[in-house]
């Protein structure tokens, strides 16, 4: 019987919304999946939609769903995203985007959004990190 357990919480008093949860608590036997930085290179290593936030936040959640499929896992199981955006960037593209690929989740992650000045690669718009939990059947 398994005893991995992942519960995402909104206590009373906090602002509940079904863009993220205020609080994920995670037990039992888990694997943790820590994804790094996406942005919108794809397998070639070129960058898709230059200067198109929804094009590249959809191939960057296109990388992260290849990366949690890898390890049989979905966006259903992702504890934390942490979403970095050019400045000047509208973050409901971003979430647009998010329902597109992954679905409004029963369950959301928790998330945080950060306005940066630029990136290492000047027409990156976005870039996305994040951990994601499975149950470890090892």
């Amino acid at each position: 019987m398994s005893t991995f357990r992942m519960e995402h919480k909104n206590p009373e008093g906090l602002f509940q919304s079904k863009a993220f949860s205020q609080a994920i608590t995670v037990s039992g036997k888990a694997k943790t999946i820590y994804i790094g930085g996406q942005n919108a290179v794809n397998a070639s290593g070129e960058l898709v939609g230059p200067g198109d936030l929804e094009v590249q936040t959809k191939q960057a959640l296109h990388n992260i769903a290849t990366i949690l499929a890898s390890e049989h896992a979905s966006f259903a199981n992702l504890v934390k995203l942490n979403i970095y955006l050019v400045s000047g960037s509208d973050p409901r593209v971003g979430y647009k985007a998010f329902l597109e690929v992954a679905g409004e989740l029963e369950h959301p992650p928790l998330v945080t959004v950060l306005f940066v000045s630029e990136f290492a690669r000047p027409s990156v718009l976005l870039e996305i990190d994040g951990i994601a939990v499975i149950e470890d059947n090892d």
